[in-house]
């Protein structure tokens, strides 16, 4: 897995739009967070408060995020006011969009970190995950305890990512993802039956079972977000994974950062395990390695693949 970056989630029995307003809050971090405090609002959507990490203060930011499927926000850090080198994009989906048709009510939170590894220090991605993964149970009690709850409430799904950074230029990245005629080349587990689409297809599975794929993308902020979705019709199953395709220049605030981060989003029920579809997170990233493969080859970066799944500064990349 790409090691600059740190996903945690969880189930909220909230309205997706209770959930959105309050994180759009940079002053509710005092109540759900470890120890990032608002002490003085500098504009509309930033404050300057103390941090969890760090024995100094620092600047936070806010930005939304709406597609029109799910909502989200983006919480930026930095030192220095406007200089910020964390990035965190935060989604929220709903459980209609994992489980079309479903009753479940809720939201479901997805808080994806971006670090980067020039000024990052050993504390941050040290103690990041258990910071990240405690404040995000604590999120969640204060939302449900609002709603009304007195104990933690149990969704039907959990997420499960897979991260990867690819050594080509997003651009290029966003063209082939978003071609589903590309996908023959880096899915190893589909077959194309007839004729693909841009955005559109049917393919045969491992179990030569019937699939429909369909892609859909969008531009969010300076990154893309890339949906599939395979519907099995025999079985009236969707097995959907967005990914969010993000420049690294963006995610760690370098401009001198080549390449892009792949973050795919994948849902597992809890109750039983599934019979179509991919089966296991190792299928999704098996596909991550064909992306990153072909990927590099065509932007003539033939050394990178080798380096591993995690981005590298070129200058500690050639150490």
């Amino acid at each position: 897995m790409e090691q600059n970056t740190f996903a945690t989630s969880a189930y909220i029995a909230t309205d997706t739009d209770t959930a959105f307003d309050y994180l759009c809050s940079l002053k509710n971090l005092d109540d759900w967070t470890l120890f990032s405090r608002m002490i003085e609002q500098v504009d509309e959507d930033t404050w300057l408060g103390t941090a969890s990490g760090y024995q100094h203060n620092l600047y936070y930011h806010v930005k939304k995020i709406d597609n029109g499927f799910f909502k989200g926000i983006e919480w930026h850090c930095g030192i220095k006011y406007q200089e910020y080198f964390q990035v965190y994009p935060v989604m929220l989906f709903p459980p209609e969009y994992i489980e079309p048709g479903t009753d479940e009510s809720g939201v479901y939170f997805h808080w994806l970190s971006f670090v980067d590894p020039k000024r990052r220090v050993p504390m941050i991605m040290q103690g990041i995950e258990t910071v990240h993964t405690s404040e995000c149970r604590s999120l969640k009690a204060i939302l449900e305890r609002n709603a009304g709850r007195t104990e933690a409430a149990v969704g039907r799904y959990k997420i499960v990512t897979d991260t990867i950074f690819v050594d080509a230029p997003i651009e290029m990245g966003y063209e082939y993802l978003s071609d589903l005629r590309t996908m023959d080349e880096w899915a190893h587990l589909l077959r194309p039956q007839g004729e693909i689409g841009s955005n559109s297809g049917e393919f045969l599975d491992e179990y030569n079972q019937k699939v429909k794929v369909e892609l859909r993308s969008h531009t969010l902020s300076k990154y893309y977000l890339i949906e599939q979705d395979f519907y099995y019709p025999d079985y009236n199953f969707t097995q959907r994974s967005p990914s969010i395709i993000i420049p690294c220049s963006y995610a760690f605030a370098d401009p001198d950062a080549e390449g892009f981060i792949q973050h795919r989003i994948t849902f597992w029920p809890l109750d039983k395990p599934l019979r179509h579809g991919k089966l296991q997170i190792q299928d999704f990233g098996a596909e991550s390695m064909n992306i990153k493969r072909f990927l590099e080859a065509k932007a003539g970066n033939l050394e990178s693949f080798a380096q591993g799944m995690s981005y590298q500064p070129k200058a500690l990349a050639s150490v």
